[in-house]
């Protein structure tokens, strides 16, 4: 991969998309973007209060808008939604951008685990026989992405993190 290089992160919520950003643009000393993040700021609410207030359609029309603001940033790396994938559109968008996707891979237990504990509420995330539903749903989805990685349990975000950066980005850690 060229220093021009851009990756979008993808997988289910709870997988860790954030924080592998996060460690991923340390990694490299690069902006990343965490597109929930762009989309709370720019709304002045949280996504649940946006779901709740005006539905999940209008929620992916702005999360399809501001994806393609995102896109014509500068940042290197962007962290998904984990529905922004799903939207063929945004995977359009992305294709035509050149930006390498990835997806971000672990169980549902572990993703469950996760939402379970966060502190934030995720309003398709209201019970967990709903929510397996929706992961096994988006599973044939996300295996459109460019590359692959499977978050095992003995696996930081930060060795995921490494991982891209070596592989995708052929930067060598010492």
């Amino acid at each position: 991969m060229t220093d021009d290089t851009r990756i979008v992160l993808t997988g289910f919520m709870g997988v860790g998309k954030s924080t592998v950003a996060k460690h991923l643009a340390s990694i490299l000393g690069c902006e990343r973007v965490d597109l929930d993040s762009v989309i709370i700021e720019r709304e002045h609410r949280t996504i649940a209060e946006i779901v709740e207030n005006v539905g999940i359609g209008e929620f992916r029309r702005i999360e399809s808008e501001v994806l393609a603001d995102v896109i014509g940033g500068s940042a290197k790396i962007i962290a998904l939604g984990g529905g922004a994938w799903t939207i063929e559109s945004n995977r359009d968008l992305i294709r035509s951008g050149r930006i390498t996707s990835i997806w971000l891979e672990t169980s549902f237990e572990r993703c469950w685990l996760n939402i379970v504990n966060s502190r934030r509420v995720r309003p398709l995330a209201r019970n967990k026989a709903e929510t397996k539903k929706l992961f096994d749903e988006r599973q044939r989805l996300y295996c459109l992405a460019d590359w692959h990685y499977i978050i095992r349990a003995d696996l930081t975000s930060y060795d995921v993190a490494r991982q891209i950066a070596e592989e995708v980005f052929s930067f060598t850690i010492n």
